[in-house]
């Protein structure tokens, strides 16, 4: 195609210079024209006119033939062009007929799946021949014994045995074409047990992961026993826990103390009750009386906080009945909230009872805000 392309330049080129040449041979022709009416010319002027028209009509001859290439090359580029349609056509169509192919080539797949079915009943079929053969085997040696002693008898039979004769050269040719048969069987025989072999071979690895299985089914089923019989074991131990956590006591609660403001100070100790109850699981807390009082014997954790927004002392004593367990105090020298934070963790028996008790001269706030808590909880029973 380059090639082509090539020539039609070349080709526009000549034409263009040929097309030059002859406005050119026009012009030179006019200039004589003039020349010969304004002077005289000589001989030697008169064989350069000759010259020139001679040359004219060369040029001339040469720009149609040119054009006459440049048609031909055009009309060829056209069938060039045809041509690479057609072969994109045929290519089209090849893929087309590729497709077609691989359609094909799937019915073939389920024929040939079809022809196995039809070897089986062919198979079947041959047994039985087989097994007629083995009856005309036997009706022809009975025909041979009759044979020989048909030969023994008189002339008088010669047309039955040569009616037995052609009946035997019948037998014949068909034992001929059984023989063909068989020999074909056994082909196929040979084939069919080669097929065998392999699948005996496909079904000796079959059998050996078969085995393989089996034994990995055995492992999971033992450990299988062994997850339920954990399983039990867990489920025996979660049941007991859970009957003594319903058997255990529960014991909590959480307590502020007023919403008045200040409290104390006071002459003389006083016993701190806590009126706002928040929490109290087991009912152990009596905010009437601000005791603490231990249901079953265990280990208690208790806390409180203390808060107070005046100059002086803070601070609680914790008593266990009659017992001084602790006292935390803080001197205050400026106004302001100050806190103070404390807690204990005591063994007590049934029946024990905890208070915090105020010491005279000391103070405290409390407001709807709840800077004065006491809490506590079981944490075991002994």
């Amino acid at each position: 195609m380059r090639v082509v392309v090539g020539l039609l330049l070349l080709l526009l080129a000549l034409c263009g210079s040929g097309a030059q040449g002859e406005g050119g041979g026009l012009g030179q022709v006019g200039e004589i024209s003039e020349f010969q009416e304004t002077a005289p010319r000589d001989a030697a002027e008169e064989s350069a006119e000759s010259t020139t028209k001679q040359t004219t009509p060369d040029i001339w001859a040469e720009v149609r033939a040119l054009r006459d290439m440049v048609v031909e090359l055009k009309v060829f580029v056209q069938l060039l062009q045809r041509e690479n349609s057609d072969q994109e056509m045929r290519l089209t169509a090849t893929e087309s007929k590729t497709t077609d192919l691989e359609k094909e080539n799937a019915d073939l797949q389920t024929r040939l799946s079809s022809s196995e079915s039809e070897l089986l009943l062919s198979k079947s079929r041959i047994d039985q021949l087989e097994r007629e053969n083995a009856v005309q085997a036997t009706d022809l040696t009975s025909l041979g014994t009759r044979l020989t002693a048909t030969e023994s008898k008189s002339s008088d039979l010669e047309k039955e045995n040569a009616v037995q004769a052609t009946d035997l050269i019948s037998l014949g040719t068909r034992l001929t074409a059984t023989e063909s048969k068989t020999s074909d069987l056994e082909k196929e025989n040979a084939d069919l047990q080669t097929r065998l072999s392999s699948s005996e071979s496909e079904l000796l690895l079959s059998k050996s992961r078969i085995d393989q299985l089996e034994r990995e089914n055995a492992d999971l089923q033992t450990r299988l026993s062994s997850s339920e019989s954990e399983l039990l074991l867990s489920k025996s131990r979660i049941d007991q826990l859970e009957r003594e956590n319903a058997e255990r006591p529960k014991v909590a609660f959480y307590t502020a103390l007023t919403d008045a403001g200040h409290v104390g100070p006071y002459s003389t100790d006083i016993t701190l009750k806590y009126s706002k109850v928040f929490t109290n699981i087991g009912n152990a807390y009596n905010p009437a009386t601000g005791f603490f009082t231990a249901p079953v014997k265990g280990v208690y954790y208790l806390q409180f906080s203390v808060c107070s927004n005046r100059t002086g002392y803070m601070g609680v004593y914790v008593y266990k009945n009659n017992q001084l367990i602790m006292f935390n105090d803080e001197g205050k020298e400026e106004v302001g909230l100050e806190y103070l934070t404390k807690s204990v963790v005591l063994e007590l028996k049934a029946g024990d009872e905890i208070y915090l008790v105020l010491p005279s001269d000391y103070s405290l706030y409390d407001s709807p805000h709840n800077h004065n808590t006491f809490s506590g909880s079981l944490l075991f029973t002994l």
